[in-house]
């Protein structure tokens, strides 16, 4: 299963990721069965974002295995490719937002992702923030940011089996799986 969780800042969404991992991994019921969370923030000691990351680093069971990468995510959910597994990626807007440092590197990134998606085979679902909700903004790196995700948003919903929208808490599915 392919799942793609959107929602604005503090909707829901990373909650609402967390319990389908863990429903996953309760359904699967077996020790072989692992979750693999998958974090794109880079911690600059900005003291509020350090506490919102410690926060979601509490919040999670400690046998899942955690892997903070700010890059190479494709590499990572490649190698845990499985039916045992399950990839948690939080979040592609913060992936993102690290690769638009380097036209070259985010094109390739983005490529590369779609297609490790596209066959991984184990259950995976990726959080990502909804930024196409606003107002145009007038600065250049901004519109190429909210640009850039729109894209990708739509090309993982094509791929995905589930697309959920998170608001005030409540899930709502976009795109129910079959």
């Amino acid at each position: 299963m392919k799942r793609l969780v959107l929602g604005g800042v503090k909707s829901g969404k990373s909650r609402y990721a967390e319990q389908q991992a863990r429903a996953w991994a309760t359904q699967a019921g077996n020790s072989d069965h692992s979750v693999v969370y998958l974090a794109t923030a880079e911690n600059h000691e900005d003291g509020d974002f350090s506490r919102r990351i410690s926060r979601h680093r509490a919040q999670r069971p400690t046998e899942w295995i955690t892997i903070e990468e700010p890059f190479n995510i494709s590499a990572i959910i490649a190698s845990a490719s499985g039916k045992n597994q399950c990839v948690l990626l939080e979040c592609l807007t913060l992936w993102v937002s690290n690769l638009l440092q380097d036209e070259a590197m985010l094109s390739q990134h983005i490529d590369d992702f779609c297609q490790i998606f596209d066959a991984y085979e184990g259950e995976i679902i990726v959080v990502s923030n909804e930024t196409g909700l606003g107002i145009m903004p007038p600065n250049a790196l901004a519109r190429r940011f909210g640009d850039e995700v729109g894209i990708l948003h739509q090309r993982l919903a094509g791929l995905c089996d589930e697309v959920v929208l998170t608001v005030a808490g409540l899930p709502t599915i976009l795109k129910p799986s079959k």
